[in-house]
């Protein structure tokens, strides 16, 4: 057994087979110049496609971390705007560097410069422009570096990347045993909002690939080869760490004045529907199914598309699972679905306009959602809605479906009905809407951008970008309201629900219940717990 000590990174036990990552190359390859033309818009080409890249980096980590984390990506986005480091890299071109040896020079240049300041996060934001560097060079070199471990594995690397985190997942990363990361780098803090047992500061071996290890996040150790007296410690304190996970998901969600509110989860997977429940969700308030269809040559089939649902369904072991249909268009549009080019894709075809569009894909998927609600308690929801005819559409096309899967001998299971409120004639419609479905689920993403007519992005950089205005949370009120008019459940899954600032006015709005992502769960119920809304508004 071989034992070493770094620094805590994120509390937590670990044991499983060990992933060496070998350091990532840094371009020292000569270039050839290719002439200052050429040189300025490979730079440029590949300077864009870095951008596409973190804009879906940002709403991946916004949709299954949260809005916080998810700040790195649209950081990285500003760095590659930034007009020195812009300057300095085409200056260097304009001197006979080629794309790549300039745009790592920069790099290091403005690195540099971070470390010797004083304070420690902006220090610690000198990881944040190398790997900026790095993406925008592995773009110019037209490669990657992609990380993919066959199986759950400890991760030992001199550093991971944010991004890096995001595309493994959870499910992937048993631990992490890093050399350089600091505890203020964006890498370190998306690891603890990921709740990965982590330490910083142990250098790694190639010749530890495949062996066992072990840490203990809480007291910054790696064994390698760890003893049974060892294994059995850390067995141990995970089993600790379980039952008081467990203790606090058992305590009501419930306000001191009795009020019950459900807190559920945000998923994109199984794996996440497990690890939801493990962390205390009393349900899934949103799957959105649109991680299915993406990253792939064509789109699944209505078998994977029930194998997947139907494990969903029994991970959440009698607890509520709403399944968002397909979400795609704007940013999400995978190879194989023609959609129309469109000026303006936020306002063009997207949600529930796609599935018009596209009948058969969207049969194959309530297909496989009723034959997967046969074993247990499902509900469906339509996104983008804006019309009452649309709605009714979408239920016609529910019992056609159940119809003809009677007819074949498949067996079925009810599904509750519901809509998206996320756009403001869905607010504005939503006495008319309630009379045609059993839920309401407030989608605060989007209505504040159509509500603002502001691009997120654009309006966090501009400062206007406001979930809590008062035009948003008129929009709520009302649909609360009017649902409640009806008896119908009024639930929210947009970011907002993770906010703890935002829950006692979300609360008294009338919100019946939160759905965020999994490691948000105990936190907001804790919340909860601590809010009387008897009483005027703390």
């Amino acid at each position: 057994m071989e034992v070493r000590s770094g620094r805590a990174l994120q509390p937590g036990a670990a044991l499983g087979p060990v992933y060496v990552q070998l350091p990532r190359r840094t371009g020292e390859e000569p270039s050839t110049f290719q002439g200052e033309g050429e040189e300025l818009a490979r730079f440029e080409g590949a300077r864009q496609r870095t951008l596409l890249q973190l804009d879906q980096l940002y709403r991946r980590t916004r949709e299954q971390v949260g809005e916080e984390q998810a700040e790195v990506f649209h950081l990285h986005r500003l760095m590659l705007e930034d007009g020195d480091y812009l300057d300095q890299v085409r200056q260097a071109v304009r001197g006979g560097e080629p794309a790549p040896g300039a745009v790592l020079a920069a790099g290091e240049t403005f690195a540099a410069a971070l470390e010797e300041l004083a304070d420690p996060y902006l220090r610690a934001r000198a990881a944040d422009v190398r790997e900026v560097s790095r993406a925008v060079w592995e773009q110019l070199q037209g490669e990657r570096a992609p990380l993919e471990l066959d199986r759950p594995a400890i991760l030992v690397a001199d550093d991971i990347a944010p991004a890096q985190l995001i595309e493994l997942g959870r499910e992937k990363l048993l631990g992490l045993v890093l050399r350089n990361t600091a505890p203020q780098s964006h890498a370190a803090i998306l690891a603890r909002a990921m709740a990965i047992p982590a330490v910083t500061g142990v250098g790694g071996d190639p010749a530890w690939q495949g062996r066992e290890g072990a840490l203990d996040g809480a007291r910054g150790l790696f064994w390698l080869e760890p003893d049974g007296e060892t294994r059995a410690a850390l067995r141990e304190e995970e089993r600790r760490a379980r039952e008081e996970a467990t203790r606090l998901a058992a305590l009501p969600s419930r306000t001191r004045d009795g009020r019950e509110v459900a807190v559920c989860a945000n998923i994109g997977s199984p794996q996440e529907a497990e690890e939801a429940v493990r962390l205390g969700a009393q349900g899934v308030g949103l799957f959105r199914t649109e991680f299915l269809f993406l990253g792939t040559e064509h789109p699944p089939t209505e078998e994977e598309q029930y194998a997947l649902y139907r494990r969903a369904v029994d991970a959440m072991k009698g607890r509520r699972l709403v399944i968002r249909t397909l979400d795609l268009g704007a940013d999400k549009c995978p190879a194989w679905l023609p959609l129309p080019r469109e000026e303006n894709p936020a306002l063009g075809c997207r949600g529930i306009r796609v599935s018009r569009a596209n009948p058969k894909l969207f049969a194959t998927q309530l297909r496989a959602i009723l034959r997967a609600a046969a074993g247990g308690r499902v509900a469906v929801m339509f996104p983008m809605v804006t019309s009452v005819e649309e709605v009714r559409w979408a239920k016609e096309q529910i019992e056609a479906c159940r119809a003809a899967l009677r007819r074949e001998g498949t067996a079925v299971g009810p599904l509750e009905v519901g809509v998206m409120i996320e756009t403001p004639a869905a607010a504005l419609l939503a006495r008319e809407l309630a009379r045609e479905v059993d839920f309401f689920s407030l989608g605060t993403n989007d209505l504040t951008q159509y509500t603002l007519a502001m691009d997120r992005q654009t309006g966090e950089t501009a400062g206007g970008w406001d979930p809590l205005h008062p035009a948003v949370l008129e929009l709520i009120g009302r649909a609360a309201e009017e649902g409640h008019r009806l008896g119908r459940r009024v639930a929210l899954c947009g970011q907002l629900g993770a906010d703890l600032t935002a829950t006692e006015t979300l609360l008294r709005l009338g919100v019946d219940e939160l759905s965020v992502p999994p490691a948000a769960v105990l936190p907001l119920r804790e919340k909860i717990r601590g809010l009387d809304l008897s009483g005027p508004a703390e």
